[in-house]
């Protein structure tokens, strides 16, 4: 398999382990605190991550990766979690999961600011395109109506994209699934004891969904998903792959309503079309992946890669 299509397999195996994350926590946070779930989850990850490193006996990074490795843990560990386990207090998955659509462009732009990619001008028009999409579905939907839920999903979007940029990079250097565990190892001294100070009084009331989600965000939305999706990302280009982005809506507003019977409206349904409309003919007319990949440094060797 060709370095492309296996960074296109790669990156929508990502997406659709993704898909679930946001479904996962709103059934999570019915139940449990959501800084105690951003909490909790980031440092089950990041033991499971620290056991991959010592097993693997993966090689430190060098001082220059770990500037970027703290990008990551705040970004994607602690920030995107966080910022979307708050909203989803305010607002449905169904209506969250559609501010995804946001991600390619807020991905793509940290890929030119910090990857050194440049796409033709034909994929911004048609990301742009996408994700005016997104935001005008948001505004017709009643914007004003839960200004915190979406004003969260948007800031969640904006610092998810700087760390996948970030991530990506790393990547090519480390290797996926080193990143997301070393940057899971940074964040976990916070993530221990925030998850410690405000754990539940008590367990009794927490029902058997929301210790399914918290399971799922824990070992897929954290660490697993991280592995493909990163990998993917390094192989295929930032802004070509983070196109696949565009897809996530389908299938998590499928996800939405087969497990949390949360309707999925014809317009949901007619956005979605429409953004994966643009993410394909982003990836026909505009990316170049080949030509904006920046050059990589030689891979350290590692095992278990």
């Amino acid at each position: 398999m060709g370095k492309a299509k296996s960074g296109l397999a790669n990156g929508l195996a990502g997406v659709l382990i993704f898909s679930g994350s946001l479904p996962a926590t709103r059934i999570a946070v019915a139940d449990f605190d959501p800084v105690f779930l951003t909490a909790v989850r980031a440092a089950i990850a990041g033991l499971l991550g620290l056991a991959l490193l010592l097993v693997l006996r993966q090689p430190r990074p060098a001082r220059a990766d770990v500037g970027p490795l703290v990008t990551v843990a705040l970004s994607v560990v602690i920030g995107f979690p966080l910022l979307t386990a708050l909203a989803l207090q305010h607002v449905t998955s169904a209506h969250s999961i559609v501010f995804i659509g946001l991600l390619p462009l807020a991905t793509a732009g940290f890929g030119v600011l910090r990857g050194g990619e440049r796409p033709r001008p034909a994929f911004w028009l048609f990301s742009c395109l996408g994700s005016l999409l997104v935001v005008g579905y948001a505004l017709a939907q009643g914007f004003t109506a839960t200004p915190r839920g979406d004003l969260l999903m948007l800031a969640a979007v904006v610092i998810c994209g700087l760390g996948y940029a970030e991530g990506a990079g790393l990547s090519r250097r480390l290797g996926g699934w080193q990143v997301i565990s070393w940057a899971l190892l940074i964040a976990l001294p916070v993530t221990v004891a925030l998850a410690l100070a405000t754990r539940p009084a008590t367990l009794a009331t927490i029902g058997p969904a929301a210790w399914l989600g918290l399971a799922y965000v824990s070992l897929f939305s954290m660490l697993i998903g991280f592995v493909f999706w990163y990998r993917g990302l390094a192989q295929g280009g930032i802004a070509a792959i983070g196109q696949l982005q565009l897809l996530q809506p389908f299938f998590g507003l499928t996800l939405a309503g087969l497990l949390l019977g949360e309707a999925v409206s014809p317009a949901m349904l007619a956005v979605c079309a429409a953004v994966a409309a643009c993410v394909a003919a982003a990836r026909r007319l505009g990316a170049r992946p080949e030509a904006t990949l920046s050059p990589a440094a030689p891979a350290r060797p590692a095992q278990g890669r």
